[in-house]
């Protein structure tokens, strides 16, 4: 394109930016399209620069105090800054990629597994304290979890970096003695050093409240999850103090897993922030209100996100979702999707599609964990096809693992795209910035659109649209907020 046509795209894209500054989210009106920097996505997949191996030994120091008074925040870290600590493949960009969607069609088949009916409810095919806070990493090599955040666990402490989860509700670490264990950053926990670990009898309420409970010995409480990719932990339940940078929260129910399996390589355990009782955020209870707020940072920076828990994360000017309750499968947060949009044109797609009916049928999940946001097959169809129509201008490119439609922009600086919306049933709309939704899949660039079918009614917000983007959830109100600020 000319130097003029380039300049006045420059001066359109930025005010788009101003616009999703706010946090992308209007009531009205909004542009109908924006600017991709080709580029700079691409360098940016390719000059990640990975976690120095002596960062993996610091304590819980290094997870800073909010500058807000009663309120904690910690560093969430993306997978790709951890890669390279466990393997050798960290720098080549479509190897990653090829692995990310990997664990992500089994960690959508790993929700699935526990939805009503498996989710497959429109006929499709299944798949088989005081406030405080943390760093969040990205997990992109480390296993099925893609964000980290480090912690201490014990006492005294020992940082460990945890997956967080907002799908799953238990708190585990992998435990000495370990008679099966995966490949993790940090030494491996030793129950015996820590002054204030206890294990927890097989009469105690708490046992009684986790599934898959038993008891070792006929004395303390045995637990065991398994996350339906194969992945599982098993061991010891204990009560446990876990720091949060100048936060001690005591008598946390964990699990001391000393027998554990799969996709977790890089990570020291899991850190649970569903919505059942024995999730960090239901143990924490009135402490917090039920109240956190992440920031996803986006592939490809060095920059860190966040994680916050605490009535003071809830921020001002933050446009609110209401949360929607699924009594059977009360871990995962609903809410209310009417519709999508394209280039600034609502997509003909029936509401119905993202019901989540009396029975706990269908619905929309939000989840850190899935990478890539499904559909139901429907809803895909129609999306998709209205952002092919607004793309023809663009060289196709052949699909990409999960990714049916594709584009060639190797010979592009920046390139023109449609907005993609998000139209929530309260009022709402969330529109994405364009790296949410067009992504880099090799080095040599071929970008795809970044949804797919989710082969059963279910709809899952992933992560990848979630970047970028404060988003924050009030339980005790049953809300979810997306801004205002961005990350």
């Amino acid at each position: 394109m000319s130097l003029a046509s380039q300049a006045m795209l420059t001066i359109l894209a930025a005010m788009l930016q101003l616009t999703l500054c706010s946090i992308g989210v209007a009531a009205t009106s909004y542009l109908d399209f924006q600017l991709l920097n080709v580029n700079q996505t691409l360098m940016g997949s390719k000059m990640f620069k990975p976690v120095e191996t002596s960062e993996f030994h610091q304590h819980s120091s290094n997870v800073s105090g909010s500058d807000h008074p009663g309120e904690w925040e910690l560093k969430l870290v993306h997978r790709d800054k951890l890669s390279s600590s466990v393997t050798t493949s960290f720098h080549d960009h479509g190897r990653r990629f090829n692995a990310r969607m990997k664990r992500d069609v089994k960690r959508v088949a790993s929700l699935l597994c526990r939805l009503p009916d498996g989710g497959n409810h429109d006929g499709d095919a299944a798949y088989e304290v005081n406030d405080f806070g943390s760093d969040v990493i990205s997990g992109m090599a480390q296993g099925s979890g893609e964000y980290f955040v480090r912690i201490g666990v014990g006492s005294p402490p020992r940082s460990q970096y945890m997956v967080i989860d907002s799908g799953s509700d238990i708190v585990w670490v992998q435990c000495q003695p370990c008679n099966q264990c995966y490949r993790q950053s940090d030494p491996v926990f030793n129950p015996v050093d820590s002054a204030s670990f206890a294990g927890v009898s097989c009469g105690s309420s708490v046992c009684d409240r986790i599934q898959n409970s038993g008891c070792n010995a006929g004395r303390s409480c045995r637990y065991e999850v398994s996350y339906g990719d194969g992945s599982y932990t098993k061991g010891t339940l204990a009560l446990e103090t876990l720091t949060f940078g100048r936060a001690v929260v005591k008598n946390v129910a964990i699990g001391c897993g000393h027998i554990n399996r799969g996709m977790f390589i890089g990570a020291a355990g899991l850190l649970g922030l569903g919505g059942g009782s024995l999730s960090l955020v239901g143990q924490l209870g009135g402490q917090t209100g039920g109240a956190f707020s992440y920031c996803l940072v986006s592939r490809g920076t060095d920059a860190s996100g966040s994680l916050v828990f605490g009535r003071g994360a809830m921020p001002v000017g933050a446009s609110w979702v209401p949360l929607l309750r699924n009594s059977r499968a009360p871990s995962f947060y609903y809410v209310g999707l009417s519709g999508l949009g394209v280039g600034g044109i609502r997509v003909p797609i029936s509401e119905e599609n993202f019901q989540l009916n009396e029975s706990g049928y269908g619905g929309v999940v939000m989840d850190t964990g899935t990478a890539v946001t499904r559909f139901p097959s429907t809803a895909y169809n129609a999306f998709r096809n209205a952002f092919i129509s607004q793309t023809s201008n663009l060289p196709r490119a052949t699909g990409v693992s999960i990714f049916d439609t594709c584009y060639n922009l190797s010979g592009f600086v920046s390139v023109r795209v449609p907005t993609v919306s998000f139209y929530f049933s309260s009022g709402p709309t969330l529109t994405l910035p364009a790296r949410n939704f067009l992504i880099p899949v090799d080095n040599m660039g071929t970008f795809c659109f970044a949804f797919a079918s989710s082969g059963s009614g279910i709809s899952i917000i992933g992560n990848i649209q979630q970047e970028g983007i404060q988003i924050s959830f009030d339980g005790a109100n049953g809300f979810v907020g997306f801004g205002p600020n961005v990350c």
